[in-house]
């Protein structure tokens, strides 16, 4: 059976970036995303509204607030969404650093990206944008969920008991909700980013350890080569030529003696 180069390439495991796992959590953290996304909009479209009614009691008038509904659904849906949020942040964020500070197979030993320490321009640039993604991620990620628990406070409150008359009722503003869904999508999308740049920053890692490792074996092969030395041979006719200078020049020398 041959043995073709593929064979010969170690195969990436799962907790390296690029490999089908990674890839695969990536795709369904981003459709928990979506699916937390949803989750908002149903509640904002069901959330519990109020209705200000004034009510006779005894000699007087009293305005209390009746809820719309119990507020059992946008509840349901935004502990839904929030929880699908928090999974899905912590199974990317999870993976991410293991796939960073783990050593490759190709590399024991040592971190596959050692490049976030080198200072080239396009390391530097790198580093800055990963930086900027995870702090843009872990702050879209921060105000949706604490959106969607201020709303899951409010719709709890009213559980049992909503037909009654109260005299203070809270309800979520509009258009609370679907800010916490948008504000969670875009933290799946931009942990998406800071995965494709760990990706790319992991490639550049690996081309500058192989252009290294190619200049060493490189060095190694010169310097093990004996160095022998360069003959210059003078060619027939300068010979013919400095041999036909020099009798002249003598000749020229024995008339100038037997003139004087």
């Amino acid at each position: 059976m041959a043995v073709t180069h593929a064979d010969l390439t170690p195969s990436r495991r799962r907790t390296d970036l690029g490999s089908k796992f990674g890839t695969t959590l990536m795709v369904v953290c981003v459709l928990c995303g979506l699916s937390s996304f949803i989750f908002c909009l149903t509640a904002e479209s069901m959330k519990s509204e109020v209705t200000w009614v004034q009510m006779a009691l005894g000699q007087g008038r009293k305005v209390v607030c009746l809820y719309s509904g119990s507020g059992r659904a946008p509840f349901v849906c935004s502990l839904a969404s929030l929880l699908l949020l928090a999974i899905a942040m912590g199974l990317e964020h999870g993976y991410l650093l293991t796939a960073i500070t783990k050593t490759s197979d190709s590399n024991p030993g040592r971190p596959p990206l050692l490049v976030w320490m080198s200072y080239s321009s396009t390391a530097k640039s790198m580093k800055w944008q990963a930086l900027l993604f995870f702090m843009s991620t872990w702050i879209c990620f921060a105000v949706g969920e604490v959106i969607l628990v201020i709303g899951i406070a409010v719709e709890s409150g009213h559980l049992h008991g909503w037909a009654r008359a109260r005299t203070d009722c809270l309800v979520m503003r509009t258009g609370l909700f679907a800010a916490a869904g948008v504000f969670g999508l875009t933290a799946m999308f931009i942990v998406c980013a800071l995965y494709l740049t760990a990706l790319q920053a992991q490639k550049l890692y690996e081309i500058e350890e192989s252009v290294r490792r190619e200049i060493v074996e490189a060095s190694n092969v010169y310097a093990s080569q004996p160095h022998e030395s360069v003959a210059v041979t003078m060619p027939q006719d300068s010979r013919s030529y400095e041999a036909d200078w020099s009798m002249q020049t003598c000749h020229d020398h024995r008339k100038a003696s037997i003139s004087a």
